[in-house]
């Protein structure tokens, strides 16, 4: 798992094929709080568990699963 203290604001986050899946809003806990205003976000908070991050990538929040599986489990706020 990697350190949350390397998880910043505004980050991208991108799915582990490579497909952009929100913006960081900011870390909620154990879980990671996306965007509203991101253009995958449908207009809506969405929240991923800290536990599907693989990786930090230059700025780029890099997750463990990829763009249907991420949509089909995350939480609306």
């Amino acid at each position: 798992m990697v350190n949350k203290s390397e998880i910043k604001e505004h980050a991208p986050v991108v799915a582990s094929c490579g497909h952009h899946v929100g913006t960081i809003d900011h870390l909620d806990g154990e879980r990671i709080k996306l965007a509203k205003n991101d253009s995958e976000s449908g207009g809506k908070h969405h929240y991923i568990p800290l536990g599907w991050v693989d990786k930090i990538d230059g700025n780029n929040v890099v997750l463990n699963k990829n763009h249907e599986d991420v949509f089909a489990s995350w939480q609306e706020a």
